[in-house]
């Protein structure tokens, strides 16, 4: 059975390019052709890249790999977060920050001053503070949470990020090829398809259209994510096997040596001299009392 048909994608628009004026000479392979002065894109090609991410991502999450999601523009912000939440990844849906790949290290102490403001708020020093400065760190908290809410979870690097409109998002692309992480996008005719490890080639301007690719892919991790889960188990499982043999042969082993020690002092020179003495002193007795019954006799 096929993923995806064509007629579809043909529903939800994802054929609809950009204008002819604003298109990337490199997305050719991609065009089937062009009516009204507006390309219509190869849906043969879409479906292709969406083949290969689907089976890309399913073998990426069922070896434990996180994805991140990242599209900002306001098309895409709603299904982003909808379809990264129903997979249980990350995302990012505001603004990307300079550096959320590069930059780690700094996310995660951005991340810990959102939680230390949170502890403050729940605990009720914020209250105790002057209105100005409590109003400075609300405001704080609240930019931190909107734009880092999505990967709050997140403590090491994605093994793939799913990019809607990479010609927007040209940050976060350039910092995942710096850190050789796979990029996948959903990508319209006046995007850069050399920069983009799998290319999906349809409308990133529609809701429709994102979210028709999207889901798609959320079934792929979430088939994925089950698999990891599964041989997690099993692994779990094993591994309790295991210990639980070794601890049988530990058992085993310490009764036979226990029987073996109890066995030694039977056969041991205390033993042997113990069993003998007794055996000795008739056999004295007997050679003293020839003698007398001898001078007896001869008396």
């Amino acid at each position: 059975m096929a993923l995806i048909s064509v007629k579809s994608l043909l529903e939800a628009g994802v054929h609809f390019g950009h204008r002819a004026s604003r298109w990337n000479p490199k997305m050719a392979p991609y065009i089937f052709g062009k009516r009204n002065l507006i390309h219509i894109i190869n849906l043969r090609e879409t479906v292709r890249g969406l083949v290969r991410s689907y089976h890309f991502l399913n073998k990426l999450t069922a070896e434990g790999h996180q994805i991140l999601f990242v599209g900002t523009k306001k098309q895409a912000k709603s299904v982003i977060k909808e379809e990264a939440s129903k997979c249980g990844m990350h995302y990012v849906s505001e603004r990307w920050l300079g550096g959320t790949l590069t930059n780690f290290t700094t996310i995660r102490k951005r991340l810990a001053r959102l939680e230390e403001l949170e502890r403050m708020e729940e605990d009720g020093s914020m209250g105790k503070l002057s209105k100005k400065l409590a109003s400075s760190l609300r405001r704080e908290k609240k930019k931190i949470h909107r734009n880092l809410e999505g990967i709050r979870k997140m403590n090491r690097h994605p093994g793939a990020i799913v990019v809607v409109d990479p010609q927007r998002e040209r940050i976060a692309v350039l910092e995942a090829a710096k850190l050789n992480i796979p990029v996948i996008a959903l990508m319209d005719t006046d995007s850069d398809p050399s920069i983009i490890d799998i290319p999906i080639p349809g409308n990133d301007d529609a809701m429709r259209s994102i979210e028709v690719v999207l889901t798609k892919l959320t079934e792929a991790i979430q088939s994925g994510r089950a698999k990891w889960e599964e041989n997690k188990k099993i692994q779990s499982k094993q591994s309790r096997e295991a210990k639980g043999d070794d601890k049988k042969d530990d058992r085993a082993k310490r009764r036979k040596r226990g029987g073996r020690r109890r066995r030694k002092p039977e056969g041991s020179e205390d033993s042997q001299a113990k069993t003998t003495a007794p055996k000795e002193q008739p056999k004295a007795e007997k050679t003293n009392a020839a003698p007398q019954e001898d001078k007896k006799s001869k008396e």
